[in-house]
């Protein structure tokens, strides 16, 4: 008995630890830890660093670049050998005999440098570095985007999860209702008053329901665990809402797309990106010139710099024909260009569409909204007066169960239609966004 007692202690800890915990969440705290902790964000925000760094990388067109190096060699070659010696600094009248020359020692020879190189006018790279700033901001823009539609999806699922605990909600009052009428068909049907076809419609109902509500609380532990992912936890706790699912009483005026809406901004930047990019490769045609520099130090001695000199200068060149490559380059960033162009006015055009479908869908969902409520209290004051008539063996088990089903699913219908309704609300909130 005791190892019995055992091996049930540990089956009853073991199914406690593997349990889902139920935490109490408003939409708000939802809303919190989704754009502080879910990995949505923090992906949009890499692509912003990345695209910093594409802007920061343009700025070369302006900056210098400087080099150090310290070069250590020897040589018999004549002409390195003899060059070694002269910015050493020590050449002798012995070191141009012709034997020497055509024939010398070795030569060490321990160079330091410093390089400086300064672009002047490279009108390609400063329409390039306008090209890198218009993605950087595209970028930026759909980072403020992906914000917004976060937001909208996280009050979608907060309303899901709404609807999923009013499905369990009318699911066991449905089911303790059905319940309740088989244990009265059982005494009819024990007393001679009810047919066995009535009482087996009566349990058949109780297992429809026991299965509707299993189906509702699973669909409660599936919009968990979407939430968890959204939210980057990994506690595998079910979420129950701190609100009731109630029809929001905000009144939406007509309104048109604006054109400071964040994706809008994005697309305009994006093809801005395009633009300069097209002009960046048709300045490419054009010379460049760079000014550069140099100091120098050199010794036949590692460490040692007995002998020092300079150099300054400026380069203007330019590439007459490089086999046609920038031609068919200019070409390709012109079409690209037109196609983000086009794109921009599709996606207006679409967006437009979308709001005009979503003020329809809304003033839809309003209709049935109102049409749902005054159904739910029909169907509820029919099922009253079928149960009472019920009670006094006025009414068949078959018309009553056929009441309750109905009336489980109005109660449905009208949750599913506020969730319909608000949900139709915020989408159009979203796209009206300034």
């Amino acid at each position: 008995m005791r190892i019995l007692a055992s091996i049930v202690s540990l089956l009853l800890i073991t199914s406690a630890s593997i349990a889902q915990e139920t935490r109490t969440l408003s939409k708000q705290e939802l809303l919190q830890e989704v754009m502080e902790n879910g990995n949505l964000l923090k992906i949009k925000a890499e692509e912003v660093k990345e695209a910093k760094g594409d802007l920061n990388q343009a700025n070369a067109v302006y900056l210098p670049s400087i080099t150090a190096s310290y070069t250590g060699s020897t040589t018999t070659n004549p002409l390195m050998a003899f060059g070694s010696k002269l910015n050493q600094e020590v050449l002798t009248a012995s070191d141009f005999d012709p034997q020497l020359l055509n024939d010398p020692l070795r030569t060490d020879n321990f160079a330091t440098k410093l390089e400086i190189r300064q672009p002047l006018i490279n009108v390609d790279g400063i329409f390039q570095r306008k090209a890198a700033k218009s993605k950087y901001e595209a970028t930026q823009y759909q980072a403020e985007r992906t914000r917004e539609y976060l937001e909208l999806q996280v009050e979608e699922k907060y309303m899901q999860l709404q609807l999923s605990y009013k499905m369990v909600e009318v699911m066991e009052r449905s089911k303790t209702a059905s319940e309740e009428n088989l244990r009265i068909a059982k005494n009819s049907f024990d007393q001679g008053l009810l047919q066995r076809s009535d009482l087996l419609a009566a349990e058949v109902q109780v297992m429809e329901m026991e299965n509707r509500l299993r189906y509702a609380q699973s669909n409660v532990k599936n919009i968990s665990g979407m939430l968890s992912v959204m939210m980057n936890d990994e506690s595998n706790e079910v979420f129950q809402p701190s609100d009731e699912l109630q029809p929001e009483n905000e009144v939406v005026a007509m309104d048109s797309i604006s054109s400071e809406r964040a994706d809008i901004q994005a697309m305009r930047a994006a093809t801005a990106a395009y633009e300069q990019q097209y002009r960046s490769d048709k300045m490419s045609f054009l010379p460049r010139l760079n000014a550069f520099g140099s100091y120098e130090l050199y010794d036949n001695e590692f460490l040692q710099a007995d002998a020092n000199g300079y150099m300054v200068g400026a380069q203007l060149s330019w590439d007459l024909f490089d086999g046609n490559k920038r031609i068919a380059k200019t070409g390709k960033s012109k079409a690209a260009f037109e196609r983000s162009n086009l794109e921009y006015k599709q996606y207006l055009a679409e967006s437009k569409l979308e709001l005009e479908k979503a003020y329809r869908m809304l003033n839809d969902a309003s209709n049935e909204l109102s049409l749902s409520e005054k159904a739910l209290e029909q169907y509820e004051e029919s099922l009253r007066i079928r149960k009472n008539r019920f009670k006094e063996g006025l009414e068949r088990t078959s018309e009553l169960l056929f009441a309750e089903a109905k009336f489980a699913e109005k109660q449905l219908d009208y949750h599913q239609t506020v969730f319909q309704y608000n949900y139709a609300l915020a989408y159009v909130r979203f796209l009206t966004k300034k």
